[in-house]
């Protein structure tokens, strides 16, 4: 693997190890670790922003820019408004199983409260693993294959991250990790088609809240779900492929200027 992106990989996840190590400690000491004690909210700042964090410093030292440019690239709210029907495209599709099975609850008081937190514990990821890894990936290799790499090293991390706040025996491993790759697939495509990093903020905070808030009596429909995620992945490869060429066709324009 090339060693400038180790230079993201490393420092990230020996971040968010140490503070995993440091809760195995508290905890096997009689610590209280998670949302309900200050140690636990310090390590689950710490294991949380590790990604970030290491994207940041990746983006100013291999790609030349600095915290502002990146604070504006985070909050790039004039997207382009066909950006925007792709984000709301996936959702649809991504919850699309939630939405016809049934009565849909919402639990609308804290909807607000939720998408903020989102992007705080959530969406500020984006800026390590879509950002920066994703598009150094890209340059290695093909798109489905680069999303892959993506979803196993984020899928560790996440890992990782839910042993830090207490999540982990909550976790139902095979479709979280469905949903993980769905979602890697869906945040790719956006960050393929727009180049900006805000959407993919958006649309993580997105999933994560719709995620905490939406529920269905009946349950997800199952076989509308696979369906949708099969649709999400070739919607996602389609949009690599097109803007693929858009960008050969951009370069080879340039040759002849």
């Amino acid at each position: 693997m090339d060693k400038r992106i180790l230079y993201y990989l490393c420092p990230t996840f020996a971040q968010i190890i140490f503070a995993g190590l440091i809760a195995l400690i508290l905890r096997s000491n009689g610590y209280v670790c998670g949302y309900d004690s200050v140690w636990g909210i310090i390590l689950i700042i710490a294991g949380g922003v590790s990604s970030a964090l290491w994207g940041c410093v990746y983006q100013v030292r291999y790609n030349d820019r600095n915290i502002r440019e990146i604070l504006k690239d985070f909050f790039h709210f004039k997207a382009d408004i066909r950006a925007y029907m792709l984000v709301a495209v996936f959702m649809i599709l991504d919850f699309l199983d939630v939405m016809i099975s049934g009565s849909i609850q919402v639990t609308p008081i804290y909807i607000i409260l939720v998408f903020l937190r989102s992007i705080a514990f959530g969406g500020i990821e984006e800026i390590g693993w879509r950002y920066t890894f994703q598009p150094f990936m890209e340059k290695k290799l093909p798109y489905s294959a680069a999303t892959l790499a993506t979803f196993v090293f984020w899928g560790i991390w996440h890992f990782l991250f839910f042993y830090i706040d207490g999540s982990i025996s909550a976790v139902q491993v095979f479709p979280f990790l469905m949903g993980l790759l769905t979602n890697c697939f869906i945040l790719s495509a956006i960050y393929n088609y727009s180049n900006d990093l805000w959407l993919c903020v958006l649309a993580h905070s997105l999933i994560n809240t719709f995620s905490l808030v939406i529920a269905s009596e009946s349950g997800p429909n199952v076989y509308v779900g696979m369906t949708a995620r099969i649709l999400i992945i070739f919607i996602s490869v389609l949009l690599s492929c097109r803007t693929g060429r858009k960008s050969e066709d951009d370069k080879y324009a340039e040759k002849k200027e």
